[in-house]
């Protein structure tokens, strides 16, 4: 396995089914997965929550004129509890719409435990990224926890 490089965790006020139905299902992603700031490109996501399906997301970053794509596969697909897929990132739509495995994709693990009346949930990359560029995924993935927040909460 790569290099760990964060993980991000919160407790949400929702249930383990609810939880698990914003990172599995693509309408639920494409109202929520990106930073606060940002917006996912409508009709980009696609969520296949089986071992070898395919998830992808798209996010305007309108300010520096690009579109983050993020796309990979599932590799772990545990109900209300784990997933597990590799990360491909690109700013190349073609490139995103081909779905071109690289060999130094990312590795995310997202772990869903039900607390009582909350749930908890963990998101860790592993990989390899440049000198201080952990910190400011990190820092975009708390953002990121902060929308889903916002989505599980209306």
């Amino acid at each position: 396995m790569s290099e760990y490089l964060y993980s991000v965790e919160r407790e949400f006020d929702a249930t383990v089914d609810e939880v698990w139905q914003a990172w599995t299902d693509a309408n639920a992603l494409e109202q929520w997965y990106s930073p606060t700031a940002l917006s996912v490109v409508r009709g980009s996501v696609v969520s296949e929550p089986k071992v070898g399906g395919w998830w992808t997301v798209g996010v305007d970053v309108p300010d520096n004129g690009f579109v983050a794509y993020f796309y990979g596969t599932y590799t772990e697909v545990v109900p209300q509890s784990r997933l597990t897929h590799t990360m491909n990132y690109t700013q190349d739509a073609a490139e995103f719409a081909a779905r071109i495995e690289t060999p130094d994709h990312h590795v995310i693990e997202i772990d869903i435990e039900s607390r009582g009346n909350t749930t908890w949930a963990r998101f860790t990359q592993f990989g390899e990224l440049p000198e201080g560029q952990a910190e400011m995924a990190q820092a975009g993935m708390e953002s990121y926890f902060d929308n889903l927040e916002m989505y599980l909460t209306r």
